[in-house]
């Protein structure tokens, strides 16, 4: 469990009282709609894109100390998250590590540059106590007759055709848990435009990252997840269509999950590729935090109601806000810049293949791999 001892020695008493309020009921939200699922057998993986994390380049911020606590709450619960939009500055993703303790540990990216990349960096935090980190990671870098086509007008009035790398470069980390070894690849894809060439970059983009994984693993027998902030549109889209086209699965209730806190967008996923037919996936979805903290109410917003910037809070690009208005600005602004305006999606995937071996040592039968991979030695093998 996270570390609670900062809080009790905050200077503001209100917001000391606040947030062991919100903590309790964070806590009464999680047990029921998400650790329940943590067993001993099973993973619990994540991917979360926490907003801006943390800059505050936008002037929505900064945010508050309780944020972290809520958000170390938040990923405690799982066993591996993937993160998106940390900050060039790790500081925010450093402060969030202390309060999870010294049982957890972290991989982050360096910055993707340009104006794509928008200085982001992918985080994998990880529970060491139930994964384990198998040494190897690396950005996806795409061959020369991979590159992805992203079509414009030139000045003549011509079409022109790029051949670019990803916007934001996707990230892949191998992990195990329990018997299962997994690649696990982060991925922040363009978001460009509702229509046109924009789209259909975004769109290339999520055929190129998947068919770079079925491609690899046609000639290894490695097992894959691609998960992240896709910008699906939805489950008919061909945002959706460019990431099955190519094998991967998305449990089904992931496809009909909105992951954004307005709740009307599909866009994260978290979709399987893998040969290892022992592997189960149990239940999954996402975590409404607003149920718990910075919630809709009159209360919340009275709360924070001087904690938020004034010029943004009282003025719509210059134009005075009414109370209505402010209101407008703490639900669907200020509080996704708090926390995010994404929702942590997740899976529940279970990785003891015990019984499975067990039985495969009975006479007539082909044994099966044992928890390090090795092939049995029953089997006529040399280990």
């Amino acid at each position: 469990m996270p570390r609670y001892s900062p809080i009790r020695f905050w200077d503001d008493g209100a917001a000391r009282e606040r947030t062991l309020d919100r903590l309790l009921a964070l806590r009464a939200q999680l047990r029921a709609e998400v650790v329940r699922h943590k067993t001993p057998d099973s993973l619990l993986l994540a991917t979360w894109n926490i907003r801006d994390f943390d800059s505050n380049r936008f002037g929505h911020g900064p945010r508050l100390p309780e944020c972290f606590h809520y958000m170390a709450e938040i990923v405690s619960s799982f066993d591996l998250v993937a993160v998106q939009e940390v900050n060039r500055d790790v500081s925010a993703l450093q402060r969030l590590m202390r309060l999870l303790g010294p049982d957890w540990s972290y991989i982050v990216t360096d910055t993707t540059e340009g104006v794509g990349g928008n200085g982001e960096r992918i985080a994998f935090v990880y529970d060491q106590r139930k994964v384990s980190f198998r040494n190897v990671a690396g950005e996806i870098v795409l061959p020369e007759g991979q590159l992805i086509a992203s079509r414009k007008r030139a000045s003549d009035g011509t079409e022109q055709i790029d051949r670019l790398q990803f916007a934001r470069t996707p990230f892949m980390v191998a992990f195990q848990a329990g018997w299962f070894k997994f690649n696990l690849c982060a991925v922040h894809i363009y978001y460009g435009a509702d229509s046109g060439a924009r789209l259909d970059r975004r769109v290339e983009e999520i055929r190129r990252v998947a068919a770079f994984f079925a491609d690899r693993q046609e000639k290894e027998t490695e097992d894959y997840i691609l998960l992240g902030d896709f910008n699906i549109v939805s489950p008919q889209h061909r945002t959706m269509q460019a990431l099955e086209g190519e094998g991967f699965v998305v449990p089904e209730p992931l496809k009909e999950a909105r992951s954004n806190l307005g709740g009307d967008k599909h866009y994260d996923q978290i979709a399987l590729r893998v040969a290892e037919k022992r592997l189960e996936i149990g239940a999954s979805g996402v975590f409404p935090y607003a149920g718990s903290v910075f919630r809709d109410s009159d209360d919340d917003f009275a709360a924070y109601f001087e904690h938020m910037p004034r010029d943004k809070r009282d003025f719509d690009r210059g134009m005075p806000r009414d109370a209505a208005g402010q209101r407008a600005y703490y639900l669907d602004d200020w509080r996704s810049w708090q926390m995010s305006d994404h929702l942590p999606m997740w899976v529940q995937l279970k990785v003891d293949f015990t019984d499975a071996y067990l039985r495969s040592l009975r006479p007539g039968r082909t044994p099966l791999a044992d928890f390090s991979g090795r092939p049995d030695p029953g089997a006529g093998e040399v280990t």
